[in-house]
């Protein structure tokens, strides 16, 4: 169940009619055999007409049943039917001397289990106020059972009565508040759950990714040291210099991102945390964008408080920011300007920060937006996979991705990191 909205199932519809129909056989046999065995006050022209509205919408909710327990209000209808029917069937067997006014506690536990908190409390007001009125019409009906005859004293039966009266009051409250808080921590237990089977996923799919990536670098290693020699023989010989430059830089790149991958697959399996400050962070990532993306324009706004904010990160969290940057520098330059970003920091409180990285591009389409990050998602670029490794990187760490869509246009990135002294 997800919590504050329960999952309603078929099975769940088919119980409840199941009840309901149970219900209504119940009442029929009191009614009609067991009148007499219990004292009930019938008033049978009444309870026929009642008794075709019971079938009526029995009937109507077995047809429907799937439909009315998909959302909340629709449950809370059929239940809110029920007790009304419930109560004028009491009303018109005895009302508050019935022996089984007390199954008007049925719909408000079935509320209470399922349904968000008003609901139980809802049904408990009208049960308990149908109660009180039938409860003030006693005396005529003792009055009535006096002339007939009857032998135990009104006051007597009065007490009794209003015993009752109490004690049903008192389950109420106990189906409206302890029932429902242990049914709203289950909820929250499940979705808990729920949550951490699909985290679990997400691992599996990253560690498999990881592991593709490591083998990757692995076959990667020969082919650049074949080049590196190729290189030499080539930097002898009469080739242009510009174009040996270019060569070497290329493969200057592919070693370093070689090692760092290397270094970080280390640290990550070692969990290695190294504590650095806002404004050092801030610095080797405008150091990575001028080396890897030298067309790339980084706007930085940093107040001295924030750059000396301190904070525990490890070697996956300067390429998780990096592939932020690299988007919204694809995304500004897809908009026919030039690939510019603007980065910002702010402190959220004593134990979080904040990152900001913003674009100016057309911003991200709103099917994609919610499940960006979580899972690969096709889109002109690949499938996203940039952002799923940032998100899982920073949630590893304790930190938070958030993607949303400017009103001005472009695309904000909202990363949240946990200070030193909360890490």
């Amino acid at each position: 169940m997800v919590r504050g909205s329960p999952v309603y199932s078929p099975l769940a519809a088919n119980q409840l009619i199941t009840l309901r129909a149970l219900g209504l056989v119940l009442q029929l046999v009191l009614t009609f055999f067991g009148a007499d065995a219990f004292g009930l006050s019938l008033q049978q022209g009444a309870l026929v007409y009642i008794f075709g509205l019971e079938l009526l919408f029995l009937g109507l909710t077995l047809k429907l049943r799937h439909a009315l327990v998909l959302s909340a209000p629709g449950l809370f209808l059929s239940l809110l039917i029920d007790t009304l029917l419930w109560i004028s069937w009491l009303y018109f067997s005895g009302g508050a001397t019935n022996a089984f006014i007390s199954l008007l506690l049925l719909p408000i536990a079935i509320a209470a289990v399922t349904l968000p908190s008003w609901a139980p409390w809802t049904l408990a007001a009208i049960t308990t106020l149908a109660y009180s009125l039938m409860l003030y019409a006693v005396p005529a009906m003792e009055a009535g059972h006096h002339e007939h005859g009857g032998h135990m004293e009104a006051g007597s039966m009065a007490s009794h009565y209003v015993g009752m009266w109490f004690n049903f009051l008192l389950s109420a409250l106990v189906l409206t508040t302890s029932v429902a808080l242990i049914a709203r921590r289950l909820r929250q237990t499940d979705a808990e759950l729920a949550a951490l089977r699909e985290s679990q996923l997400r691992q599996e799919q990253l560690i498999a990714l990881g592991t593709a990536s490591a083998q990757m670098s692995h076959q990667l290693a020969t082919p650049l040291a074949s080049l590196r020699l190729l290189l030499d023989e080539v930097a002898e010989g009469e080739t242009e210099p510009q174009l040996v430059s270019e060569m070497d830089l290329a493969l200057t790149r592919c070693e370093t991102s070689l090692n760092s991958l290397r270094e970080a697959t280390e640290a990550i399996r070692e969990r290695k945390l190294t504590v650095v400050s806002a404004g050092q962070l801030v610095h080797l990532l405008k150091q990575q964008v001028l080396l890897l993306m030298p067309d790339v324009v980084l706007d930085i706004s940093l107040s001295d408080e924030v750059a000396a904010a301190r904070l525990p990160t490890d070697v996956s969290l300067l390429p998780s920011l990096l592939a932020l940057v690299d988007n919204g520098a694809r995304a500004s330059k897809k908009q026919g300007g030039e690939a510019r970003v603007w980065l910002s920091a702010r402190l959220v409180n004593e134990a979080c920060i904040r990152l900001d990285i913003r674009d100016a591009g057309p911003g991200i389409d709103a099917q994609k937006l919610t499940a960006l990050g979580a899972r690969p998602v096709l889109s002109e670029q690949g499938l996203g996979m940039a952002l799923m490794l940032s998100h899982a990187s920073l949630e590893r760490l304790g930190g938070e991705l958030h993607l949303g869509n400017l009103p001005e246009g472009g695309c904000l990135a909202s990363v949240r990191l946990p200070l030193e002294q909360s890490a």
